[in-house]
This record gives C-alpha cells, sequence and structure tokens, in this order.
C-alpha cells in the first residue's frame, strides 16, 4: 500500500540526508509540511538511539524488532507535533492532506538489520507498512561517507567502513526488491548522487517533490 504525501529519504550514514532535510524546511514551499526522522523522539526512539551509540548492546533480532515498534508508533500512533516536526502519526498527517518528509524509514531496517540477522526478520517485521509516494536514496560510498563525520565527536555502532560497504549492497538488494513493487503500487525511487553539491541535491529534490500528484 502507498501513503500519499508521504516522502522519504535514505542513504547510510553520512550520505547528506539531513542536510537536504534542513535545506527543504527552509524553502517557504514547504512551510507546511511535517518533517520527522526514525528513529524517533518518541520514547521508543530515544531507546534506539542511546542504543545506536552502545549504550545498551542487544541481540541483534532485539534490535529488529524494536526498530518496528517505533516505526509502528511513528506510522499509526496518535499525530503529535512539535512545531514542523512531527513526533508520531505519519498515516493520521498524510491522510489529512499534510505532506510529511522523513528521514529513514523500513528501507533502513532491510539494510542494515539483515547483515546481523536473518534478513527474513526484519523483512516480516516490516511487511505490513505502507510505502511512502516518493522515496529519495543517496549512493555515495563509504569511504566518502565516513570522512564526512570525522568531525562528530562519537560514532555510531553501524558508523565502520566495513559494515557499511555490506550495508550499501543491502541497499542496493532493497532498492532492487522494491523496484517492482514502486512500478505496481505507484512509488517513486529518485536516485540521487550524493557527491553533487548540495544546491544541486537541493534543486533536484524540489523538482520531484514539487511534481508530486495533489491527494
Amino acid at each position: 500500500m502507498i501513503l500519499q504525501n508521504f516522502i522519504v529519504f535514505e542513504g547510510i550514514d553520512g550520505a547528506g540526508t539531513s542536510t537536504q532535510i534542513e535545506m527543504l524546511k527552509n524553502r517557504p514551499e514547504a512551510k507546511d509540511f511535517l518533517f520527522t526522522a526514525e528513529p524517533t523522539s518518541a520514547p521508543t526512539g530515544k531507546f534506539l538511539r542511546q542504543m545506536l551509540k552502545g549504550d545498551f548492546p542487544l541481540q541483534n533480532e532485539s534490535a529488529a524488532y524494536l526498530f518496528a515498534a517505533d516505526r509502528n508508533e511513528h506510522v499509526n500512533g496518535k499525530l503529535l507535533t512539535q512545531g514542523n516536526t512531527l513526533v508520531t502519526g505519519i498515516k493520521e498527517a498524510c491522510q489529512s492532506g499534510r505532506k510529511v518528509v522523513s528521514d529513514r524509514y523500513l528501507f533502513s531496517s532491510l539494510a542494515y538489520q539483515s547483515i546481523n540477522c536473518p534478513p527474513e526478520v526484519p523483512r516480516l517485521l516490516n511487511s505490513l507498512f505502507p510505502l511512502p509516494q516518493l522515496l529519495f536514496y543517496f549512493e555515495i560510498s563509504p569511504k566518502d561517507s565516513l570522512s564526512r563525520l570525522g568531525d562528530r565527536n562519537f560514532r555510531e555502532i553501524y558508523e565502520k567502513e566495513d559494515f557499511l560497504n555490506r550495508t550499501v549492497q543491502e541497499y542496493h538488494n532493497v532498492l532492487s526488491e522494491y523496484s517492482e513493487k514502486a512500478k505496481n503500487q505507484g512509488m517513486k525511487i529518485v536516485l540521487i548522487d550524493a557527491k553533487k553539491t548540495k544546491e544541486e541535491i537541493s534543486a533536484n529534490i524540489w523538482q520531484e517533490i514539487k511534481n508530486l500528484p495533489i491527494v
């Protein structure tokens, strides 16, 4: 099922999705959009962010279940916003006519969680969530992405070159898998060359968003 008005940005750490979402926020045309991210800022997401920092080591399968639980609140929970930030309630917001832009979604789980736990686990857990109307995937090499993260004071548990190399391959597998679903159900997948300038990428993204069918 496609959720109209739902837009997702995907890519490995350091690909530039967060930068582009901030640029989109500053567009006057996007003043009525809602912006969000996964893990969420709800209690479930806050726990996951601590896990990603290495504060709470978990079994890989447990992490997959927790990401799916956080996503369920994100999508199906009661609409809760703070300014133009959406905490929970993507479905309710989109069905009311608001455009919702999320930094990461189920495709991240299928890429990241499929590496260290049986791939059927994240696929089963995420099989019932709606697909976005528009999916941007930012293409970048792990070496380049990690160089962008060089100035940060900490690294999350997945931010290692060998792991991200495997994640990129899993992302490609996921995009290949979902390309047929996209054709049949109406999700558009747009590949972004993350090495282009921020301005070029921003213009490309806005061109795609403004051409979305009005619902």
